[in-house]
């Protein structure tokens, strides 16, 4: 592959569009509660209206996420879970649905294993590429190498604080969406999605973003409506979390099938 190869990410997001909804966008840690499990939540959540899948790696310091997904994820570690089994996270899910799948890291696991490996490897598992929370684009350089070399998507974060300049690099860098982060603070379900929100993705199609979702607080289907009346697509993490580690597989189906109610532009 090269950086010819269309995005993954891009086209899930812009067939959403084209039948006239928001993309929707989950989440769920990898190995929680186990390996198998992940994937047979995550393809529920394809088979429910879900566009695009975010698989995070667990990871022992989780400075970004909330209490739901901090205990799932230290499960998922206390169970053995390890990094090299991401791709066969990834495979599971690709080999049975059609949905694009990338992977939410911290850099310090993708470096550990060497960048270039790390992506061949998510190349070859289907991956549609990574969400780096804690890698900006200005110390990126090695990871924006090997994901052309491979053709796989890179997505940064924006945020309310980042400056014009931030926010033009970081839209500059991305391949796939930018990911707006709706508030500062750690991941976790809210009652109302911030303000904010709307001004950071009007920041990011500003600087050319052709594609900005929006992340952290979002639960519920009237959110990802809400969010739908300005963004491209609405994230959703711990509510989802919360359904698995609550009733599993088929609660995690149910939740997905509500939000995608919120999908439709009216």
């Amino acid at each position: 592959m090269s950086i010819g190869t269309v995005s993954k990410s891009a086209a899930a997001i812009e067939r959403a569009r084209a039948a006239g909804r928001t993309a929707l966008i989950a989440y769920l840690p990898a190995g929680f509660p186990d390996v198998q499990t992940t994937i047979d939540a995550a393809v529920a959540l394809a088979e429910n209206g879900v566009d695009l899948i975010e698989i995070g790696i667990p990871y022992s310091d989780p400075v970004m996420d909330g209490a739901v997904i901090q205990q799932a994820t230290v499960e998922a570690l206390q169970n053995g879970f390890a990094v090299r089994q991401i791709f066969d996270v990834v495979k599971g899910i690709t080999d049975r649905t059609d949905a694009a799948v990338l992977v939410m890291t911290y850099w310090n696991p993708v470096m550990r294993m060497g960048v270039r490996d790390f992506a061949r490897r998510l190349a070859e598992a289907g991956g549609a590429g990574l969400i780096t929370p804690d890698l900006i684009p200005d110390e990126a350089g090695e990871w924006i190498a090997a994901s052309d070399e491979f053709g796989l998507d890179r997505v940064f974060l924006v945020a309310p604080s980042s400056s014009p300049e931030r926010m033009q690099s970081t839209v500059d860098a991305t391949r796939g969406f930018v990911y707006a982060v709706s508030i500062m603070g750690v991941t976790g379900a809210r009652t109302a999605v911030s303000s904010a929100a709307r001004e950071v993705v009007d920041a990011a199609h500003r600087a050319g973003a052709e594609r900005a979702c929006v992340g952290l607080g979002v639960s519920t289907a009237d959110q990802v409506r809400e969010i739908g009346a300005y963004a491209d697509g609405a994230i959703v993490g711990t509510a989802l979390v919360a359904a698995l580690r609550d009733g599993g597989v088929p609660a995690v189906a149910a939740l997905a099938k509500d939000l995608s109610s919120g999908t439709p532009k009216g």
